[in-house]
């Protein structure tokens, strides 16, 4: 299937994990892929991989999203390049988990800074764009944590929730210009922060799961590609939960 030719996609934090699973995916389906990351070398090690394996097109550009002023260069740089901007996933996100009383500022700071100001920095130029083109196709990637909290995940999870209020307002502002948004709640899947659980850790999580399985980046990357694609373009503001039945 190719139902995402011809359109244009950025993806953020695609060097690694989901981003780079939802990168590889459009990709697949026709999508020019614009992969966005901290760090050279691992967005081209995504682009290469693409070329490859998916057959797509794919580029990079290395930006911190926490950086409004570069957030907003990149996508005007895409509009002026290709004449449009059909997708923005919004997938960049760090953690810095602590218990709340011995939570520094900067740990609560540097959270809230890339996951929840990058959105705003990033969607604020692209939806701008989709509004003159009258079409577009915005995913946040927040988290189940989002939804039902963690301990010594506060910074974290108050900006995964943030996104879910952002991700619901602006399908209300942008729907009568044929924009949908919409977010992915992913819950434990298999990434490098899932990478260093013991045995006992992973039998513990697993006992919580309706599916005792964990996720993988591919499984969110479905989710993804489905909103976006033309299944979703009668759903707006939806938080889709990808947990497993963690939470339900």
């Amino acid at each position: 299937m190719t139902d995402l030719i011809d359109q244009v996609a950025i993806v953020t934090g695609a060097s690694r994990g989901i981003g780079r699973a939802i990168a590889h995916r459009l990709a697949r389906e026709g999508a020019t892929v614009i992969c966005t990351g901290r760090d050279l070398k691992t967005l081209d090690a995504t682009v290469a991989e693409i070329a490859e394996g998916s057959g797509g097109a794919a580029e990079a550009a290395a930006f911190d999203v926490g950086d409004a002023g570069a957030a907003k260069r990149v996508v005007e740089e895409v509009r002026e390049r290709f004449g449009r901007l059909d997708i923005l996933v919004n997938n960049a996100g760090i953690t810095r988990d602590q218990i709340f009383v011995r939570m520094k500022p900067e740990e609560w700071r540097d959270v809230l800074a890339t996951d929840l100001d990058g959105v705003f920095f990033m969607t604020q130029p692209a939806a701008k764009i989709m509004m003159r083109q009258r079409r577009g196709r915005i995913v946040n990637v927040s988290s189940v944590v989002g939804i039902m909290g963690n301990a010594g995940q506060a910074n974290y999870a108050a900006a995964k929730a943030a996104l879910i209020g952002l991700t619901k307002s602006l399908a209300r502002e942008l729907g009568s210009r044929n924009i949908t948004v919409n977010a992915v709640a992913p819950g434990y899947i298999q990434t490098d922060m899932t990478a260093g659980l013991t045995d006992a850790q992973r039998e513990a999580l697993l006992a919580t799961l309706a599916i005792p399985k964990l996720g993988t980046p591919e499984d969110v990357a479905e989710a993804v590609h489905f909103l976006v694609g033309p299944g979703g373009s009668y759903i707006t503001g939806v938080v889709l939960n990808i947990s497993g039945g963690l939470y339900i």
